[in-house]
């Protein structure tokens, strides 16, 4: 079952969460980190199924989406990373860093800092406190919001088809 959330203001403008929630298991027993984080990654859309690279990536585990989160956010969480340094390093443009990126806080998993280059201030990201699995605490506070949203339009709907009787 795939369940895709979007929270939408009163003005019906959509805010910035959004994730696929998959029935799965937990993908404890791998004990491969990329096996790990590839499956996971998919399944609450950060990497699309079926996903295929467009750079010249042989799998996904060498992906332009999948390195900019495990070599940069996850293996060094507690840094803020400037776009420009990601771009630079995994030889992509910025556009397509920044695609990714805003896929990573479309999951509430980023959080901005700024680094202090030849003067000035520059805007960058990493995982949320540093830490992956506190990050995740806010992912899983969305989720549960949107879930009392439909529950209360789910409500609304009922009501409503109870008075048209």
């Amino acid at each position: 079952m795939y369940l895709y959330f979007y929270i939408f203001d009163i003005d019906s403008v959509r805010m910035s969460f959004e994730i696929t929630v998959v029935s799965n298991t937990p993908l404890t027993p791998l004990g491969d980190m990329d096996e790990i984080l590839s499956i996971f990654l998919s399944q609450v859309g950060y990497i699309p199924a079926g996903y295929t690279p467009r750079n010249a990536a042989a799998d996904v585990e060498s992906s332009i989406p999948f390195r900019i989160f495990r070599d940069y956010f996850l293996r060094k969480p507690d840094r803020v990373w400037l776009i420009d340094e990601i771009a630079a390093d995994i030889e992509a443009t910025k556009a397509s860093v920044y695609r990714h990126i805003n896929k990573l806080k479309s999951l509430d998993l980023l959080e901005e800092g700024y680094i202090d280059r030849k003067g000035s201030q520059k805007k960058g990201y990493r995982i949320r406190y540093g830490n992956l699995s506190k990050a995740w605490n806010f992912t899983e506070s969305n989720v549960q919001a949107a879930m009392d949203s439909y529950r209360k339009t789910v409500d609304h709907i009922q009501r409503l088809s109870e008075g048209s009787k």
